[in-house]
């Protein structure tokens, strides 16, 4: 009788383990990575294509990005202008008469007598205007470039911070599920203690095996709020500004206590389960975890494409910038003249001895050119500092493409490593786990196993559907990571 006990009690175990993947799924509604979470009402569902979107609209890097395509074409008004020609008017404030000797004493007199009025205007020679609009227009496309780079790195960073939350996710899946499973196992060996079928050993040994699977809770929780943190942050979202106490058993609807509390006082009596379930989430994030798209394109087509990366773009463009500059340094040789024409207008004082034809007031025009000198040296110091400007680009761009082909190799060994381990879980691995188990379960059932076997093959199913989780995961970021260090859109998964 003990023994058929022990073997239901056991058939119950396994019939919950058995259903806990978010694996194996006999019991699974929803796909892997979109189960329902018991999350705040108001932690809205978000998945990733809706992610993207809002991350164009409201990341602060690329609106700040953004503002600076705003100021470089406010710059072109700016260097397509003409040198802004100035006018003079003034007035001597004083004037003072000195007679001849022996005529009469000095006069001061007041301002209304004269008038001054003067226009200088700059020419320019060299076409310096031309290439003062070419280099604005150089550093234009560079802002634009440098804008399609800062969304590259953020939409990057967003689906890295994405599909670590999934992860965390389907790890609480996993986790949720294998709760539900021991939770009835536990009251079927509470009974069957009850009964006398099987010993408290027996009891306590499976209630402090099932602490592991708690602290996956927590640990899968807590990687999950530190990822839906991450995400709210690159979406410009207050990842703070949640419901308090939203992640509580109560506000989660949750029973505050067993269901059916044992009759018997002792350390079997003890809670095994937390209380607090999940922290107060901003979204909750979704994604069809468990796919597993094809590549789709080659290596050689994908290291063609290096070359249109936009921060290796935005280098080259740098470096017509550069070259733009140096002409306009180089331009400088051609001596810039000011024209300068004044017109005054002066009232002659009234005691002016009579002539035949009195004289009231005296016009001067004047036209007066200014060309700057001693120059040489300044304007060979500035084409000197262009073209060094120039050359040090030109290495840089060459560098950008270095380093982006370097990171390319590298991506491109992570995907082949993560696509290796990902066949590898999915070609049999979780399987021979399950299948471990099963017969570990029938030596149980035929007494030449123990209940720490069973306990230890549960627990060994239970770490390789974790790391299968964490091979998709591995898969799924190698793919988006091909897509950042490339550029070339639609690699990463569409979840």
């Amino acid at each position: 009788m003990r023994r058929l006990a022990r073997g239901a009690a056991l058939a119950g175990l396994v019939l919950g383990v058995a259903a806990a993947p978010p694996a194996a799924g006999a019991e699974r509604q929803s796909p892997l990575g979109l189960a329902p979470l018991p999350l705040a009402p108001r932690s809205a569902p978000l998945g990733l294509e809706e992610a993207e979107r809002r991350l164009i609209e409201r990341n602060l890097f690329v609106v700040a990005a953004k503002r600076g395509v705003d100021a470089a074409r406010a710059q072109t008004l700016v260097a397509g202008s003409r040198p802004p020609s100035q006018v003079t008017v003034g007035s001597a404030f004083s004037q003072l008469a000195e007679p001849v000797r022996g005529g009469r004493g000095a006069r001061l007199y007041g301002p209304s007598n004269n008038a001054l009025v003067g226009l200088s205007v700059l020419v320019e020679r060299g076409g310096k205007r031309t290439l003062r609009s070419r280099l604005a227009d150089e550093q234009v496309g560079v802002a634009e470039a440098q804008v399609l780079d800062t969304l590259r790195l953020q939409v990057f960073q967003l689906r890295q911070a994405f599909l670590g939350a999934l992860l965390a996710r389907a790890n609480l899946e996993v986790a949720f599920a294998n709760r539900q499973s021991l939770d009835r196992t536990e009251a079927l060996l509470r009974r069957q203690w009850r009964d006398g079928a099987v010993p408290e050993g027996d009891l306590l040994r499976f209630q402090a095996s099932r602490l592991p699977f708690e602290a996956d809770i927590t640990a899968g929780a807590q990687a999950y709020a530190a990822g839906v943190a991450a995400v709210a942050a690159l979406l410009g979202e207050d990842a703070a500004a949640v419901q308090p106490g939203a992640g509580q058993a109560g506000a989660l609807g949750l029973p505050a206590q067993d269901a059916a509390p044992p009759a018997r006082p002792g350390l079997s009596n003890a809670p095994t389960t937390l209380r607090t379930v999940l922290s107060p989430v901003a979204f909750d994030l979704r994604g069809r975890f468990a796919v597993a798209p094809e590549l789709g394109i080659a290596r050689d087509e994908l290291a063609q494409a290096l070359s249109t990366r936009a921060d290796v773009v935005a280098a080259q463009r740098q470096v017509a910038a550069a070259a733009a500059g140096t002409r306009l340094a180089e331009a400088g040789r051609l001596r810039d003249v000011t024209v300068n024409g004044t017109w005054a207008r002066s009232r002659l004082p009234q005691d002016i001895p009579d002539s035949a034809q009195r004289v009231d007031a005296i016009n001067q025009f004047s036209v007066s050119l200014s060309i700057p000198i001693f120059t040489g040296r300044i304007v060979e110091g500035n084409v000197g500092t262009a073209q060094a400007q120039q050359g040090q680009t030109e290495a840089l761009a060459r560098a950008a493409l270095l380093a982006a082909r370097a990171e390319f190799a590298a991506a491109w060994a992570t995907y082949e490593q993560a696509r290796a381990l990902l066949e590898l879980y999915t070609s049999g691995a979780t399987n021979r786990a399950e299948e471990a188990y099963r017969s570990t379960e029938q030596a149980y059932l035929a007494g030449g196993r123990s209940l720490v076997d069973v306990l230890d093959a549960v627990r060994v199913l239970n770490a390789t559907r974790l790391q299968a989780n964490q091979a998709r995961h591995a898969y799924l970021l190698s793919l988006a990571a091909l897509e950042q260090v490339t550029g070339v859109s639609g690699i990463a998964p569409r979840l």
